[in-house]
């Protein structure tokens, strides 16, 4: 499952559960939709907290989607994670894409005001770590 919201910061992502190589693509689809009429800088929340690691076909997707959002003027991110092996997998989509430098990960199982720590990121380019 997959969910775009736009915000004053930017955009909010939401992926939950499995998600299919197919609803990866809609995703990509849906997102360059919304990117159409983002003009100037903005920020990307993504909330992967119950997200399952994603199948070859549905990393290749989510790569396509990253660079949509880094082609429209994303200027920070952050991920939202209770994963150690989704963090590990993003964290190399995130480098094969060339958004690393801006994106940032907090583990929500440890940190209990994640929420707030990563639109401080997005806002203020406060780290959160």
């Amino acid at each position: 499952m997959y969910k775009i919201e736009k915000k004053d910061f930017g955009y909010k992502l939401l992926f939950s559960g499995m998600v299919s190589k197919d609803e990866m693509a809609n995703w990509v689809k849906e997102a360059e939709k919304v990117l159409a009429t983002q003009n100037g800088p903005f920020g990307v929340f993504v909330d992967m907290r119950d997200l399952k690691p994603l199948s070859n076909e549905a990393k290749a997707e989510m790569e396509n989607g990253q660079k949509a959002f880094k082609g429209k003027g994303m200027q920070r991110s952050v991920v939202i994670l209770n994963s150690a092996i989704v963090t590990m997998q993003f964290k190399k989509i995130a480098k094969e894409t060339g958004i690393f430098e801006w994106e940032r990960y907090i583990d929500a199982s440890n940190t209990p005001d994640w929420e707030a720590k990563g639109i401080n990121w997005l806002k203020n380019g406060v780290n959160p770590e």
